[in-house]
């Protein structure tokens, strides 16, 4: 990771770690959750490379940048409202090529959805467009459809899961999550949710060392892990503040990359969204095919960097 400069930004009335190398044009990239910037470090020397400038930070509530204590600070108002700020101090009187995983890929659809002017193309890895359901609220609808146990719904209480995750500690959690490879609707059972507590028995994929762990482990020791999870927690708040948008098509060049074991592309009904014409008529300048990356789990941006990175460049070098 030899070069890359690190550097705090005042945006939208917070103070946002930010991690950059190369000069050219911009291309953002947005982690998810429970991740970094450093997520994103072999994508970050690979396109400084290549002639781009990447451009990686901590979201709102991670690492570096400043967690406001309220839910309702992580809107999708707020958290777009950052990365507008963001895109404006970088860029001058222009857009960035878009790339985002997980979290930072439901982040960035509301970017399409909210200011496509500042948007050149958008890979988005692992997480397709959610439509807005106009009369049922997301939270409500995993519950009923998954239970009490699927993730999202176990992440609402604020401080329960918290309390669950300091008994593992920080190294545990994330080791439990990052190689996870189970496909289908991820769960947190209410008793040893994250398996083992010292999960000796989970052994490290090579493309994750101890070394990143050490990394992702102490700065989630320092922060915790509740800006993370107040993004879960305000997707009620977030339904209720696009109305306005609901039926209202992305209208950004978009390629969607998913892992053939992801959690998400085995979650019901993704598939058949992803392939079967919905995808594409919401968001009608999507790539197709889509990609499909064979024996991939939900981390493919650090699993296959290399073929991502590919997939990646291939894609925006369109619209250079």
């Amino acid at each position: 990771m030899e070069g890359i400069k690190h550097k705090t930004v005042n945006v939208n009335g917070i103070n946002m770690h930010v991690a950059e190398k190369g000069e050219g044009p911009v291309i953002l990239f947005l982690h998810g959750f429970p991740e970094l910037w450093y997520t994103w470090r072999h994508q970050i020397v690979a396109f400084a490379d290549l002639g781009y400038k990447a451009v990686a930070p901590d979201l709102r509530g991670y690492g570096g940048t400043d967690a406001p204590e309220d839910v309702y600070s992580y809107s999708c108002l707020h958290v777009v409202g950052d990365l507008v700020a963001l895109i404006e101090s970088v860029v001058v009187g222009g857009g960035v090529y878009l790339v985002a995983h997980d979290w930072g890929a439901m982040i960035a659809w509301y970017l399409c959805l909210f200011r496509p002017d500042l948007v050149k193309a958008f890979v988005s890895l692992t997480v397709p467009f959610r439509p807005r359901h106009p009369k049922i609220k997301p939270v409500d609808g995993m519950r009923a459809f998954f239970g009490d146990e699927y993730y999202m719904c176990r992440f609402q209480e604020a401080g329960k899961i918290e309390s669950e995750m300091a008994e593992y500690g920080a190294e545990a959690v994330i080791k439990n999550i990052l190689t996870d490879r189970t496909p289908g609707p991820p769960l947190v059972p209410k008793v040893n949710p994250f398996g083992s507590k010292s999960n000796d028995d989970i052994k490290l994929p090579h493309w994750f060392t101890q070394q990143d762990l050490d990394f992702y482990a102490k700065v989630y020791d320092q922060k915790g892990f509740t800006g993370g999870l107040n993004y879960y927690r305000a997707l009620n708040l977030n339904w209720e503040l696009t109305r306005a948008w609901t039926g209202a098509k992305i209208k950004v060049a978009v390629k969607y990359i998913v892992g053939d074991v992801d959690m998400v592309y085995n979650t019901p009904g993704v598939k058949e969204y992803v392939h079967g014409g919905a995808f594409k008529n919401d968001v009608p300048l999507l790539e197709e095919p889509s990609i499909v990356i064979q024996d991939a789990g939900h981390f493919i941006n650090q699993e296959r960097p290399h073929q991502i990175n590919s997939y990646i460049h291939d894609f925006i070098h369109k619209f250079t």
